[in-house]
């Protein structure tokens, strides 16, 4: 798990390919002008590399920004949404399923019974 997130407002994927080399600085200008949104607000940001076997994390913790870099061992890749370059705001459910390997969109879920609609 990347850490305590619990008090975090946002979380926000950075989709595409980045750098994984950037440091903080330059991941706070990604987000600040790139994606015009605040890097000092209350959001994680996550970047993700071409290989998807690591990701980043950007938070400011209000005295200072933390980096969290998590590499998978072996051969697990994270489920990367590739298809455009944005900022896409997640769920924790969606943050959930990210770091357990599935993708952000899950085509299939628990549909409700027709026997129990009117309970």
């Amino acid at each position: 798990m990347l850490g305590d997130i619990s008090r975090v407002s946002s979380i926000y994927v950075v989709t595409g390919y980045t750098d994984m080399r950037k440091n903080i600085d330059s991941l706070m200008a990604i987000v600040a002008h790139k994606y015009s949104l605040d890097p000092y607000s209350n959001a994680v940001f996550l970047f993700c590399g071409r290989r998807a076997d690591r990701i980043k994390a950007l938070h400011f913790a209000g005295d200072g920004f933390e980096l969290i870099y998590k590499r998978l061992d072996g051969t697990g890749r994270f489920k990367w949404p590739r298809n455009e370059s944005e900022a896409k705001l997640i769920s924790r459910q969606q943050f959930r399923w990210l770091l357990e390997g599935l993708a952000l969109e899950q085509p299939t879920v628990i549909r409700q019974s027709s026997k129990n609609k009117d309970v």
